[in-house]
């Protein structure tokens, strides 16, 4: 058997891509709605063919003819799509139903799957999905169609990664079953994953010399945060921002990350220190786009364009899986594919 052939449905910037293309996978293509992804994931895989369009409004025919791929002779279909609606922080910890479109990508996900039947299935979702009707759906629809269903809530720091990112993930075999990977056992951490990288802004790095702007005061309370995994709290009442002691909650805003621990969900925001936990463990300053690639498990000589700036850039990196994540999870698919061809 040679390399398997994948499609990439929601391709973003090509996280999921890097993943399969080191786990053995050919990527024949990637799809996506978001034209600035594509430039990315084009600069980073260009000879993976790309589609921009829309997933609800694509059928198996769309996608047989742009890819060059047959009903039932494709290995492996694999995506993420859109998990807004899903999430805890817009749920409130799943504590009432969102009413959003992006909801609907499931099922139209499930839709492709069952039309091109490829041989192996790989979704991957925020785990407030699993709360909702469209993941039993979704379980369901695809044992009807005889492919073996496999799945679990996996964090992201036991198979490589140096974040935690707690995900569901979902795969299935037409036929046969796909084991789940197992985890390393050895946990990365921030350190391991940025700590030998050069001084910010004089690197030569377009994604790590970008700098930030920053008023006297925020700089003044940043510096006085304690390095390596301090928060704001330790600064007292007094010195932390009226917006800040006005909510009961979000103790990671304005926090440092941790030398020797994983770092948190790398999200859409991390180049910001009020959406999260995004301090420097020791510089004061937000982590860098590199250094949030590089937390991602992004290759450290991932391309990104950084005429659009850092936060479009950001945007990208918090939406990807990371490759490393997508990398146990295609060794495990094409293991499976070989034992059962």
């Amino acid at each position: 058997m040679g390399k398997p052939r994948a499609v990439d449905l929601f391709c973003g910037c090509g996280g999921l891509t890097s993943g399969l293309r080191q786990a053995g996978f050919w990527v024949r293509g990637g799809v996506d709605l978001d034209p600035v992804a594509l430039e990315c994931f084009k600069l980073n895989h260009p000879r993976t063919k790309v589609m921009l369009g829309d997933v609800g409004k694509l059928d198996a025919a769309d996608i047989e003819r742009e890819f060059g791929v047959q009903r039932g002779e494709l290995d492996l279909l694999a995506g993420c799509p859109p998990c807004q609606g899903f999430s805890a922080l817009t749920t409130l910890n799943y504590s009432r139903t969102v009413v959003d479109p992006r909801n609907q990508l499931v099922g139209h996900y499930l839709r492709l799957a069952l039309s091109l039947r490829p041989k192996a299935i790989l979704m991957e979702n925020v785990p407030g999905l699993k709360h909702h009707a469209e993941f039993e759906n979704l379980l369901g629809s695809l044992k009807r169609g005889g492919y073996h269903v496999t799945w679990a809530l996996m964090d992201a720091k036991d198979f490589g990664v140096p974040q935690r990112r707690r995900r569901v993930i979902v795969m299935a075999g037409r036929g046969f079953t796909i084991d789940l990977p197992q985890e390393m056992g050895k946990v990365v951490s921030v350190r391991e994953a940025i700590g030998n990288l050069p001084s910010a802004g004089t690197s030569g790095d377009p994604a790590h010399d970008h700098g930030e702007s920053r008023s006297s005061r925020i700089r003044d309370l940043i510096g006085r945060i304690p390095v390596d995994g301090g928060s704001r709290v330790a600064l007292g009442e007094e010195t932390q921002l009226e917006c800040h002691r006005r909510v009961d909650g979000f103790k990671d805003v304005f926090g440092r990350m941790a030398w020797d621990r994983p770092a948190p969900t790398i999200t859409c925001g991390s180049m910001n220190p009020s959406k999260g936990r995004f301090l420097h463990p020791t510089e004061n300053r937000s982590i860098t786009l590199r250094e949030a690639a590089l937390l991602q498990s992004f290759p450290a000589g991932y391309k990104f364009k950084m005429n659009r700036g850092k936060y479009a850039n950001a945007r990208l990196v918090g939406n990807a899986i990371p490759p490393a994540f997508a990398r146990v999870q295609g060794k495990s698919i094409r293991a499976a594919l070989l034992s059962s061809s």
